[in-house]
């Protein structure tokens, strides 16, 4: 063992000792633009070792990262370089981008990667592709897998089909930075087919691309599983597809609501608080946000404060809610201005409260 340690240490000698294999790789960036992160390494994966002195090497390196923090163990099935000086050039490297020991132990697989072969170029891509060098870090910390990926293969083949959908080109970082994950779907999977769904049931296609900027997330749901079960059920409401469609277009966010835990536990609770069946269809419609809010606290807040300052009563708050649903996330203090200033006017509250029941958007209105 002690005669491999000391060839391989010879062999780490040599390679650091010969000028011709420090000759620095070309430059990634432009010298003007050139920063300390993206400065190329000094050396590279070193000799090719026998079987014994790799053993050897990756002994050596484990070592290495356990002095630092960083738990080996994932590594086992992993080729790593052959010297210290290469492992721990990739370390400083992702350090100097922001990505911590506790980042690494997270996923260690990132010390798989090479910076000349793997990181660089990755990172140049999303720097030119938008995302903000200063988030790069944050980037890769997020979506670790990326600097695996290959930018020809992989990484341009997305970002194409993005701009295929009408995602304008200085959306694309915006669009990745919230949903990295992206980068790694299949092109023919999940995001062809919920994107072909939705335009099925009349969503406009040129609307796909404010959408997936809106509300990136719905490309990664499955059509079978998630998308469609939540149009059948709000088209078993009375909810006709096109409404949807307008509906998705503008708030794409409502696809991300969980049917069984979100939306049927709201849509009970509007019927529980006295809201008809057959009105369910238009409350939605005027306010899809309703699927995703904490509907029974508000619901209970607001039908108290009704009762208690405008004496209006469950029955007539249901009514109330039927022609303006944004009531429930409305400011009370909002809704007192126009109450009192009406019954400040001498007009009875018992009127005020009827007014109220029959034109709710009476409480909303500026008093100038």
């Amino acid at each position: 063992m002690i005669s491999l340690l000391r060839r391989t240490k010879l062999l780490t000698l040599t390679l650091t000792s010969n000028p011709r294999t420090l000759r620095p790789f070309l430059r990634f960036l432009s010298s003007s633009s050139k920063f300390p992160e993206y400065e190329m390494p000094s050396v590279t994966w070193g000799v090719v070792l026998g079987r014994k002195e790799r053993l050897v090497s990756r002994v050596i390196i484990s070592d290495y990262l356990k002095t630092l923090g960083i738990i080996p163990d994932e590594l086992e099935q992993v080729e790593l370089p052959s010297t210290v000086e290469v492992m721990r050039e990739r370390v400083e490297f992702l350090q100097k981008l922001g990505v911590t020991i506790d980042h690494l132990n997270e996923y260690p697989l990132m010390l798989g990667c090479s910076v000349r072969k793997n990181m660089i170029p990755v990172l140049g891509y999303l720097e030119k592709i938008g995302i903000p060098r200063s988030k790069l870090g944050e980037f890769v910390v997020n979506y670790p897998q990326v600097l695996h990926a290959s930018v020809v293969v992989e990484l341009a083949p997305v970002v194409k089909f993005l701009r295929g959908l009408d995602v304008d080109k200085q959306d694309i970082g915006y669009v990745l930075m919230k949903y990295p994950e992206l980068l790694g779907f299949k092109l023919e999977g999940t995001m062809s087919t919920s994107v072909a769904y939705l335009v099925s049931i009349g969503v406009s296609p040129r609307d796909i691309g404010p959408m997936v900027t809106q509300y990136p997330y719905f490309l990664g749901m499955r059509v079978g599983t998630v998308i469609k079960p939540i149009v059948d059920y709000l088209v078993s409401l009375g909810l006709p597809k096109k409404v949807l469609a307008r509906m998705f277009e503008k708030r794409a966010y409502v696809l991300g609501y969980d049917l069984e835990e979100c939306i049927k536990p709201n849509v009970d609770c509007l019927v529980s608080f006295g809201i008809r069946r057959e009105a369910l269809a238009s409350v939605i419609a005027q306010f899809p946000q309703i699927l995703g809010l904490p509907l029974k606290a508000k619901l209970s807040s607001q039908q108290y404060f009704f009762n208690l300052k405008l004496k209006i009563d469950p029955d007539g708050f249901a009514r109330v809610i039927e022609r303006m649903p944004q009531i429930v996330s409305l400011n009370q203090n909002v809704i007192m201005k126009p109450v009192e200033f009406l019954l400040g006017r001498g007009i009875p509250a018992v009127d005020v409260a009827k007014m109220v029941v029959k034109c709710p958007q009476l409480v909303h209105c500026g008093l100038s």
